[in-house]
């Protein structure tokens, strides 16, 4: 999850989103790549993204996360591994993302080596509840499947 402050771009899935505030973060906090990496790094028994990627290494500062995920799935691929599919799930009071998931599915998944129909992108509110709902930031949760080479 990542808090939304004034002034950024709101980058999601590797779409800039029109919104009124972006997300804080060392790189662009796309907060939807970030959970991705973390669940193909996790499903690879690799390190997360807070080591592959450290907020104290100037390279990555405002760095798009899509060349992070680039870095992650190369990584992968040195192991032998290759992405069969992923399912992310944005939990979002705003902005309404409904009209930008396509647009994700297909940036992400040449950057996975898969076919959109690969890649699902869903969005929901929390009602309301919780740092979400209160419309303090948005939190991505994320799953994938990998095949060995």
């Amino acid at each position: 999850m990542h808090p939304f402050c004034e002034g950024r771009p709101c980058v999601l899935g590797g779409v800039t989103v029109p919104a009124q505030r972006g997300l804080a973060g060392h790189s662009d906090a796309d907060v939807v790549v970030h959970a991705l990496c973390d669940a193909l790094l996790g499903a690879a028994a690799l390190p997360d993204i807070g080591v592959m990627f450290p907020p104290t290494d100037e390279r990555y500062r405002g760095i798009a996360s899509t060349r992070l995920l680039e870095q992650v799935v190369a990584a992968l691929r040195g192991k032998g591994l290759q992405v069969v599919n992923v399912d992310i799930t944005i939990m979002a009071e705003e902005p309404r993302l409904s009209t930008y998931i396509t647009a994700m599915r297909e940036t992400l998944a040449p950057l996975l080596g898969v076919s959109p129909d690969a890649v699902g992108v869903k969005a929901t509110t929390t009602e309301q509840l919780g740092f979400v709902g209160r419309a303090e930031g948005i939190e991505t949760h994320a799953v994938c499947l990998l095949r060995g080479g």
